[in-house]
């Protein structure tokens, strides 16, 4: 009898060393973060404020995740890295996203960070005052040739009735002395990154200026966006919910007044060249681009954009033929305009 009592607890507590072994295992997998990779559209600044935000803030690991955030550029692109299985998210304009569609691209779109079009031209208010696209009549307008911004001034300008010969339409680079010495009258800038300090230098030397914004005249071009593709979207929608989740409450939190210094020191962790004075601006002009007015949710996407979109690269010959674009925007988040 002693025996088998012996063998018997010799037996329990074999299995309880296994047990303890194999617990904390159990444990891991089930606290583990899965891992995800999210390639941006360009360098972190404060364009990309809220993805950092949701990372610094650990909005991603309370959503189980542990995201690597992939500055994008010239170099990068993310729509070809979801094809390829580098990233499971990634950044991306409204014109990447069509012209990979029709390319036969698997993408879809999953929120919409920015409502308006960071794009527009500044203008010092001495020389020119902008009450209509008639205005633009006999000025020269920089325009990158190749790029959206071409394609954007080019339908305004079509809008007005303006005709080419009526315009003259100035090669861009980035050098903005033809601009300061008032040889363009407008030139083409991202609102909430550089605007801000060639506006504050201009400031600086007494002179106002403004800004053209496509969007005041019915010009919606959409710009950065989120994508996955449509195999992730279709086979973990609730992965893509819980990224989505942690992102826009990233962006919710770094458009927030009151976390205006806590969204600057994400940014500035790797922006440091960038004073703080300027980045306060940027945020400022970012939280508009993010939150238009009241009651449009934050990632909200904005169908009839998307779908002017595409009619613009369609009638400037960017696509061959519609792509319609609405099947491949996925309302996790909707927006009204």
């Amino acid at each position: 009898m002693r025996e088998r009592a012996r063998a018997l607890t010799g037996h329990w507590y074999a299995i309880l060393l296994l047990a303890s072994a194999i617990t904390p295992c159990l444990h891991w997998n089930a606290s583990a973060d899965e891992k995800i990779t999210y390639r941006l559209k360009w360098l972190i600044n404060m364009s990309t404020v809220g993805d950092v935000m949701a990372e610094s803030q650990g909005f991603f690991k309370d959503q189980g995740l542990e995201v690597t955030l992939k500055p994008g550029g010239p170099e990068r692109d993310a729509i070809r890295e979801l094809e390829m299985g580098y990233a499971h998210f990634g950044v991306a304009s409204a014109d990447q996203v069509i012209q990979a569609v029709a390319k036969g691209a698997p993408v879809v779109v999953i929120a919409q960070l920015f409502q308006i079009n960071p794009l527009q031209w500044i203008y010092f208010k001495d020389r020119l005052s902008i009450n209509s696209l008639n205005d633009l009549k006999n000025r020269t307008i920089g325009v990158t040739f190749g790029k959206n911004d071409e394609i954007i001034m080019r339908t305004l300008l079509a809008r007005a009735g303006i005709s080419e010969n009526q315009v003259r339409l100035y090669s861009v680079r980035m050098d903005y002395t033809p601009f300061y010495k008032k040889q363009v009258d407008l030139w083409p800038v991202y609102i909430n990154t550089q605007a801000v300090e060639i506006a504050r230098k201009i400031q600086d030397a007494g002179e106002s200026v403004g800004f053209l914004a496509p969007s005041d005249h019915g010009v919606h071009f959409v710009a950065n966006s989120v994508v996955t593709s449509e195999r992730l979207a279709a086979e973990k929608p609730e992965l893509v919910r819980r990224f989505l989740n942690a992102l826009i409450k990233g962006w919710r939190v770094a458009v927030e007044p009151a976390n205006a210094e806590s969204a600057i020191s994400s940014v500035r962790r790797y922006d440091r060249d960038t004073p703080h004075e300027l980045l306060v601006a940027q945020l400022k002009a970012t939280r508009h681009l993010v939150e238009t007015q009241a009651g449009i949710t934050v990632g909200g996407i904005d169908r009839p954009a998307w779908e002017q979109t595409e009619q613009i690269m369609l009638t400037n010959g960017l696509i061959k033929e519609p792509v319609n674009i609405a099947k491949r925007l996925h309302g996790f988040i909707e927006s009204e305009r």
